[in-house]
């Protein structure tokens, strides 16, 4: 129950802490919550931090050391933008720690645990461990295989298509208002979004979240030839835009061209590039030669697709990811279903 409440805590981070993980605290006394916290923003204090100030509004000091810590991720041991947690769990002597997953981060991963051992406190591991593995899943899979967590996502018609073959006004929105105000949420949650050339030129997307409160993601366009237009969206200067290419190589204003070597795996060299920039996220919106080139070379995590009530009858078809179904809801007339990839 009480890290049900940790994660429940962290999960309020969302969009807010990356590169960090989302992280809550909570202080048990006696069977009861004394305090609780969680990490809100990057650079901010973390949640053990902010759980042990909540207790000391009402509690006295040496109560902690009757306490127990609970907390969804394993307590950082070392001082990067604020001290290390170990250190404050040690000087309020907290009885016992309770921790939901190991941090893989290689600066802690398993050091906060041996340090609060050594310091004579019990530990109590892997508490609710796939609940909060799947909390932090972005930070963890940047840690462990040094690449962003990909998220693929589309809209496809009731007939399994993306887009008609010829577009316009009727047939252009295949899933309803509630849908796309919902993948406007999505992309404040991520870091980075990404589009292709033909869904950059077709469609012109701003990339932006307009219908949700939250931070805009770093826009990436993936564009060979350089043939978007200057005119499109994407180059209005409003917000950090990275375009992978084979032609140039430079930086102007907000827009910062790439060269990448298409005679190698393109996907390959967007990872690594993201990876040392300390995204730890990436929605691919399209289109289907971008999807179906992440979906080929097996480096996805996520998929999410929108189905709609429309039957277009001929158009583009619409990927299949494959992997295994996590979940479907309605959203109004539409239906969402995740999907992960199959475990090997």
């Amino acid at each position: 129950m009480y890290m049900s409440r940790c994660l429940e805590l962290a999960s309020k981070a969302m969009g807010n802490v990356a590169p960090n993980p989302m992280v809550g605290a909570v202080i048990v006394y006696e069977d009861k919550i004394i305090g609780e916290g969680y990490h809100r923003r990057y650079g901010e204090s973390h949640a053990e931090v902010n759980a042990v100030n909540d207790a000391l509004l009402v509690q006295p000091p040496e109560r902690l050391s009757e306490s127990t810590l609970y907390v969804s991720l394993e307590p950082c041991s070392h001082f990067g933008k604020t001290p290390a947690c170990t250190e404050l769990i040690k000087s309020y002597r907290f009885k016992r720690v309770v921790i939901g997953c190991s941090d893989p981060f290689e600066k802690v991963n398993g050091k906060g645990i041996e340090i609060l051992r050594s310091a004579g406190i019990e530990v109590e591991e892997n508490v609710l461990k796939k609940e909060a593995e799947h909390l932090n899943r972005r930070f963890i899979t940047y840690h462990t295989k040094n690449r962003p967590y990909i998220i693929l996502k589309y809209a496809q018609s009731k007939d399994h298509f993306l887009a008609a073959t010829k577009p316009d006004e009727k047939n252009r929105w295949i899933s309803n208002v509630y849908s796309r105000k919902l993948v406007h949420r999505w992309r404040s949650e991520e870091q980075a979004i990404m589009v292709g050339t033909n869904t950059a030129i077709v469609d012109d997307p701003a990339l932006t979240v307009r219908d949700w409160n939250g931070k805009q993601p770093l826009r990436i366009l993936l564009d060979r030839k350089l043939s978007v237009p200057n005119s499109a969206k994407l180059f209005d200067q409003t917000v950090n835009t990275l375009v992978f290419n084979e032609l140039k190589e430079s930086i102007e204003e907000k827009i910062e061209f790439i060269k990448l070597d298409f005679m190698k795996n393109v996907i390959d060299q967007i990872c690594k590039i993201l990876y040392e920039r300390s995204i730890q996220s990436l929605i691919v919106e399209g289109g289907q030669k971008l999807l179906q080139s992440f979906i080929d070379s097996g480096i996805w995590d996520e998929a999410r697709i929108i189905t709609g009530v429309s039957m277009l009858n001929e158009g583009l078809p619409a990927p299949k990811p494959g992997g295994k179904l996590f979940s479907s809801q309605e959203i109004g007339s539409d239906t969402l279903e995740i999907y992960y990839p199959q475990k090997k």
